[in-house]
């Protein structure tokens, strides 16, 4: 098996210091390659490749309904570490979290990404989707991802 868990997380979501900080510091940390505190489309579509990579556990160019499981579990276990990372912030009186009605998590699920609907998801698919998914999070329209796309709605 070639995937480690909290690489895993790392890479997908981000668990480091600053993501304690800010809202959307949890997903810029990781996401953003080049440090300049912004997630371009660019570095979506690398990353999510990587993503890909990591979870296609047999490197036969697919995401099986197994891999996607590994994936999902993946996922939920850092949303619960984030989340009581958020319950703590709360505490501490910091603004934490996405949006109300944020979908970005349903852009890395496998219905969102399995567009040919055979029940396997190929490096292609998961690739050519990144823009529809980068536009759920994207919220100012800008082209850009920032904590600013982050947080509550004022």
């Amino acid at each position: 098996m070639k995937r480690t868990p909290l690489l895993i997380a790392a890479v997908i979501f981000g668990t480091t210091a600053f993501a304690g900080q800010q809202p959307g510091g949890h997903f810029v940390e990781i996401w953003d390659q080049d440090s300049d505190g912004q997630v371009t489309l660019a570095e979506a579509t690398e990353r999510r490749s990587d993503i890909f990579a990591s979870f296609d556990d047999n490197d036969d160019g697919f995401l099986s309904a197994e891999d996607y499981a590994a994936f999902d579990e993946a996922r939920a276990a850092d949303q619960k570490n984030h989340k009581q990372g958020m319950r703590q912030g709360k505490r501490r009186g910091m603004r934490m979290g996405m949006r109300k009605g944020q979908s970005g998590q349903a852009g890395m699920e496998m219905d969102f990404n399995d567009v040919n609907n055979d029940g396997k998801v190929s490096l292609d698919e998961f690739t050519s989707r990144t823009a529809a998914w980068f536009s759920m999070i994207d919220k100012n329209g800008d082209g850009v991802a920032t904590t600013d796309d982050f947080g509550r709605r004022n």
